[in-house]
């Protein structure tokens, strides 16, 4: 990991230093976690934590929560979902793990926290296990595998860049050419793709999903100048005055919204099974692309350390795929619960919070994944 790191700074050399400068070689402190690569890299590690265990638990209240619908349905006396105390539970775990979802994309660079999302999903698979009664299958292991080795490519390459945006930085970034000629392509992609949406009625996944992922992209760069700023100003150097935070906020809820509208639209016309990994992709490409854009998080990136985490990128990919692809339908025993008549809190509740602190879409749709 130590070397990955280093590689991430430049050169082999540097990796070997660092690694005997927080190991106990010469010229190190007291431990690994005193030493100069922990120092260098513990905000951008502490963000990858964070992340992880966030959308680790915002599959557990997932779950949570298809169980207590699962109990209400069960009992003679049909009552309100809002009544469960179960359910409330995972409302609050969701909750949290959206916050701490948030928190990370001002700590980590979007290329590293986008791609975590996958947690939520591979972490569904085996925790319905035990909250569902499902069964294990040799794809949710398989697919678990290639996650996990995506995850450790993605954290070990990922550039290590620095994570404290001031307000000016960012109106910098907003006004740089890379990002205006990139915001002028996606603006007129988003527009044929909404023409061909609303006057030809053409309401295909990949239409969809596409105008999902380039809002997306456009509400993690909101995210990640909204958290940081509002970190900043936590520390006391404050930065809620300027105009960009405000500028960015109302950025980050209006694509957020209109993320729910299209991502909706998707899962009442195809399979949740389809929609997942699809949208996965093309949310992770898009936040990762916008990322280096416009906050610059490859520009001093060796070669080997951009393959090598492309290469963690198509893992992770062909694990979401797997998990999601091999699920069959089925016959329940109680009445099916059709997730178009669970309350739209608890479907559109998730996908809120999620289009503003990370993977969007993911959470909405894994709770749709898990009745198919």
């Amino acid at each position: 990991m130590a070397s990955g790191w280093g590689l991430r700074a430049g050169t082999w050399t540097s990796s070997q230093a660092s690694w005997n400068a927080s190991s106990g070689g010469a010229g190190a402190g007291s431990g690994a976690l005193s030493g100069p690569w922990y120092s260098a890299h513990k905000t951008q590690l502490f963000g990858v934590l964070l992340a992880v265990a966030s959308n680790f638990l915002i599959s557990v209240s997932l779950n949570i929560q298809k169980c207590a619908h699962l109990r209400l349905v069960c009992q003679a006396e049909q009552k309100p979902y809002y009544t469960s105390r179960l359910w409330w539970c995972g409302i609050i775990l969701l909750g949290l793990g959206e916050v701490g979802n948030f928190t990370a994309y001002g700590l980590a660079p979007i290329a590293l926290v986008a791609p975590l999302g996958c947690v939520s999903v591979i972490g569904s698979a085996f925790i319905s296990v035990f909250f569902l009664k499902k069964t294990m299958r040799t794809a949710d292991i398989l697919g678990g595998t290639l996650t996990i080795t995506g995850i450790y490519l993605l954290v070990t390459f990922t550039p290590n860049v620095p994570q404290e945006l001031t307000a000016r930085q960012v109106q910098n970034y907003l006004v740089s050419w890379p990002f205006l000629v990139y915001s002028i392509l996606e603006i007129l992609i988003f527009c044929i793709l909404l023409y061909f949406y609303k006057r030809k009625a053409v309401k295909h996944i990949m239409v969809l999903l596409m105008m999902v992922a380039l809002l997306a992209s456009l509400t993690v760069i909101a995210v990640k100048a909204v958290s940081t700023m509002i970190a900043l100003s936590v520390k006391g150097k404050m930065q809620l005055t300027y105009s960009v935070f405000y500028i960015m906020s109302v950025l980050m809820a209006t694509s957020c919204a209109f993320q729910i509208k299209f991502l909706n639209q998707a899962m009442h016309l195809y399979e949740a099974t389809a929609v997942v990994p699809i949208n996965f992709v093309f949310f992770t490409t898009s936040a990762i692309i916008s990322g280096v854009i416009f906050y610059r998080e490859f520009q001093s990136a060796t070669l080997l350390s951009v393959f090598m985490f492309l290469l963690g990128c198509l893992l992770s990919f062909l694990g979401v795929i797997i998990i999601a692809r091999n699920k069959k339908e089925e016959h329940l025993q109680i009445p099916f619960i059709d997730c178009g008549h669970i309350p739209d809190f608890s479907k559109n509740f998730p996908g809120f919070f999620q289009a503003i602190v990370t993977t969007s879409q993911m959470k909405t749709m894994i709770t749709g994944a898990k009745n198919v």
